[in-house]
C-alpha cells in the first residue's frame, strides 16, 4: 500500500544492527523489527541518519529493506534514498518501491542554497522519481545545513502532487509547523502528513500544533506510540503526562556525537539486538557513560511503577 498524505501514527527510525566485528547482523534486523512491531508501531523508515545509511553499501541496503518489509506484518514501510548523485537516488528509490516500499524519503543535499535552489532540486528528483513514487521531505536543517521556508515547501505540495509527507525536525519549528498548517487552508491546497523527530524532544507540543505523529528512533518507541493513541483519544493532558515520565532519557538520547551509541545501548540492553556496535567510524559509551544510562533507566523504571505502568517489552 502506497504512502499517502492521510499517513499517521509512528514511523519509527530504525537502527542498522551491526555484530561486533562490524558486520552486518540480519538475525537482528529480525529481532529488532520484531521489538518494534511489539512496542506498536505504525510503520518503519528505514537507512535514515539513524540508521548509518551511509555506512552500507547498495547490496546491504537492500538486503535491510527486503528482511524488515518480509517482516513489518503489512505496516508501511519508507527507505531512505538521499544520495548527493540523483542517480543512486533514483536506483535505490526504484529497487526499495519494487521490494514493497510505501514510500522513499529524501533529504536536500548539504549545501543547497536559496529558495529557488531547493524548489529546483526537488523538481529534479520528483522527475527521476516518476509520479508513482510517494516522497517524504526529511527538513533537518541542523544536520544539511539547509533551511525550508514554510513558502517553498507550499510551492513544492502545490506542484507535485508525489509529495505526500513532511519529516519535520526543524528546531526551534513549532512556529513553522503552524505556518505550514494555517497554509493548508487556502482554498484548493492540499493537507499533507507530518510526522515529526528530533528523538521526540517537542513531541506533545508539536502533537498539539497539527503533527499527525512522530518518525524517530527513541529507544522506548511504545512511549511514542502511547503518547500519540491518547492525543487520538482526545486525552492530551494524560499524553503530556506520560511523555513527562520519559523526557530525562528523551533528553539524554538527543546528545550529539553519543546519542546513536546511547540508543544501540538501550536497544542491546533490552535484548533488541546482539550487539550495541555502530560500524567505523562510530562513538562509543565510556564507563562513566554506561553508569549514568544505568541511573536514568532506573528512574524511568521506578516512576512507570508509581504510575502503574511498565515498559512494552516487559509486559
Amino acid at each position: 500500500m502506497r504512502l499517502n498524505e492521510t499517513a499517521k501514527g509512528v514511523f519509527i527510525i530504525a537502527a542498522t544492527p551491526f555484530a561486533d566485528n562490524g558486520e552486518l547482523d540480519l538475525q537482528s534486523v529480525d529481532t529488532l523489527t520484531d521489538f518494534y512491531l511489539g512496542c506498536g508501531v505504525h510503520g518503519f523508515t528505514l537507512l535514515g541518519m539513524m540508521g548509518e545509511a551511509q555506512k552500507l553499501s547498495g547490496e546491504e541496503s537492500m538486503a535491510v529493506v527486503d528482511r524488515v518489509i518480509g517482516r513489518a506484518q503489512g505496516r508501511q514501510v519508507i527507505v531512505g534514498v538521499s544520495h548527493a548523485g540523483l542517480e543512486n537516488v533514483r536506483r535505490l528509490a526504484h529497487e526499495a518501491m519494487m521490494a514493497g516500499a510505501a514510500g522513499v524519503m529524501v533529504a536536500p543535499p548539504p549545501g543547497l542554497k536559496g529558495d529557488d535552489g531547493i524548489y529546483s532540486y526537488y523538481a529534479q528528483v520528483f522527475q527521476v522519481l516518476g509520479p508513482d513514487v510517494p516522497v517524504v521531505y526529511q527538513d533537518y536543517p541542523q544536520t544539511t545545513g539547509v533551511y525550508l521556508p514554510a513558502t517553498v515547501f507550499e510551492r513544492l505540495v502545490d506542484d507535485f502532487k508525489q509529495l505526500v509527507m513532511l519529516k519535520h525536525e526543524d528546531a526551534p519549528g513549532l512556529a513553522k509547523l503552524t505556518r505550514i498548517r494555517d497554509g493548508e487552508k487556502a482554498p484548493g491546497r492540499r493537507r499533507v502528513s507530518i510526522l515529526v523527530g528530533n528523538g521526540g524532544l517537542y513531541y506533545p507540543q508539536e502533537m498539539r500544533r497539527g503533527a499527525d505523529g512522530a518518525m524517530t528512533g527513541f529507544a522506548w518507541p511504545e512511549m511514542l506510540v502511547q503518547v500519540y493513541e491518547l492525543f487520538a483519544e482526545g486525552r492530551p493532558e494524560e499524553a503530556e503526562d506520560l511523555f513527562d515520565i520519559y523526557l530525562p532519557l528523551v533528553r539524554h538520547e538527543v546528545q550529539p556525537a553519543i546519542g546513536l551509541a546511547l540508543r544501540k545501548e538501550v536497544l542491546f540492553r533490552r535484548g533488541a539486538i546482539r550487539s550495541p556496535r555502530q560500524r567505523a567510524p562510530g562513538s562509543s559509551l565510556t564507563a562513566t557513560d554506561k553508569a549514568e544510562l544505568d541511573s536514568l533507566i532506573a528512574r524511568l523504571e521506578r516512576r512507570l511503577a508509581g504510575a502503574g505502568r511498565r515498559p512494552k517489552a516487559a509486559e
